[in-house]
């Protein structure tokens, strides 16, 4: 129970920034291959499930050490940290889109962005703003993750000494607040689009991950584990319905009505059962199929592991990039190398911030080891 931080959480919190950065840039061709594209889940839910697993695996050592008291003023100082991160970017998003809007002439970015109801109700956006009711698109991800973090001093105790308990009091809750439209207040008369009390399912869900000790290893090959291929069979199966939908003739063709009515809408807001079902077994058959973590050793997969080490500042950077990006696409027109060159160059960037970052701290480290050795 809460070892060592483990590389491949790194890595696919890194792999998770590069797939926000280019599902949120309209008509990216990367975008293609990009999770969403192949089950009913997307880059939200690996970010927040490993938003917990990372949290908890930090405080609870933090609970464990020093005490309640303690974690708690950590727990709240990182809170603080997220929510100044959150003004700051609200303020930088809305001067880059509104810059980018003047050298558009074919699309309203501002509307697109949902930065009207700024430009038209000022002063309430400005409250709202400080309430986390105001989020443009791009930004819903930071709010949800300070309203998680927030409730982390109720929820880490009970799930550090009772994680059974305390995942079932969180599922008790997720399947509760769609029935009685349980939802946080949002600007405009509105609801978030992320609903922390769905989506907080998925973050203790993490949190139990990183406290769970690991078990004797099966032996059997994997496709006589029945977990594992019943897991592996609802990816699959998920992954030919999805594929299905960019051809609605061919989607309406073969899958049965009834099921159809059953299946859809498949709600993100709420975080639909199906939604947390394809995540959690695509997260089973993928632990399966990489229960090592040197592979994490390869170039590229210690550039994205830097990434998600430095998971928040390389997050604002891509919601900064994407509509600059969107804005060089469209003044390029339809130009296919110039839309490869955008998703290719802002991951790029963002991998170099995770760099720069890297390389401070390095430096800090060594600064401070100094000073120690002269004053010992």
């Amino acid at each position: 129970m809460l070892n060592g931080r483990d590389p491949r959480i790194d890595f696919f919190r890194g792999l998770a920034l590069i797939f926000i950065f280019w599902d949120h840039v309209p008509h990216n061709p990367l975008a293609n291959v990009t999770v969403q594209n192949f089950g009913f889940s997307d880059a939200a839910e690996i970010f927040v499930f490993l938003a917990g697993y990372a949290a908890v695996l930090a405080y609870g050592k933090i609970l464990l050490r020093d005490g309640y008291v303690f974690a708690c003023v950590k727990i709240l100082r990182r809170v603080w940290t997220l929510y100044v991160v959150h003004i700051f970017l609200l303020a930088l998003l809305m001067g880059i889109v509104i810059f980018a809007n003047s050298h558009i002439e074919t699309r309203d970015l501002v509307q697109e962005m949902g930065l009207e109801y700024f430009l038209t109700h000022t002063q309430q956006a400005l409250l709202d703003e400080l309430l986390l009711r105001f989020k443009p698109n791009l930004t819903d991800p930071l709010p949800l993750y300070i309203v998680l973090m927030m409730s982390l001093p109720i929820t880490l105790p009970l799930l550090v000494r009772a994680p059974t308990l305390m995942v079932a009091i969180s599922l008790a809750v997720y399947l509760l607040a769609p029935w009685q439209g349980w939802n946080l207040p949002a600007s405009n008369g509105g609801v978030w689009y992320f609903n922390p009390v769905t989506w907080q399912c998925l973050f203790i869900l993490g949190g139990a991950s990183a406290l769970r000790s690991p078990g004797p290893v099966d032996a059997r090959p994997l496709l006589r584990q029945p977990l594992f291929v019943a897991a592996a069979v609802y990816v699959l199966v998920t992954c030919v319905i999805t594929l299905s939908w960019r051809w609605p003739e061919v989607h309406d063709a073969w899958m049965p009505r009834a099921i159809g009515e059953w299946l859809y809408p498949i709600s993100k807001t709420d975080l639909s059962p199906v939604r947390l079902l394809h995540f959690l077994a695509l997260a089973y058959v993928t632990a399966k199929l990489l229960p090592d973590v040197g592979w994490t050793q390869q170039w590229l997969a210690r550039q994205l592991a830097r990434m998600g080490r430095y998971s928040l500042e390389v997050f604002c950077l891509g919601v900064v990039l994407a509509p600059l990006a969107d804005m060089l696409n469209a003044m390029a027109g339809d130009s296919l190398a110039i839309k490869l060159t955008t998703a290719l160059a802002g991951a790029a960037l963002m991998a170099a911030l995770a760099g720069w970052l890297d390389v401070n701290k390095q430096l800090n480290q060594r600064a401070a080891a100094r000073a120690a050795s002269l004053h010992s």
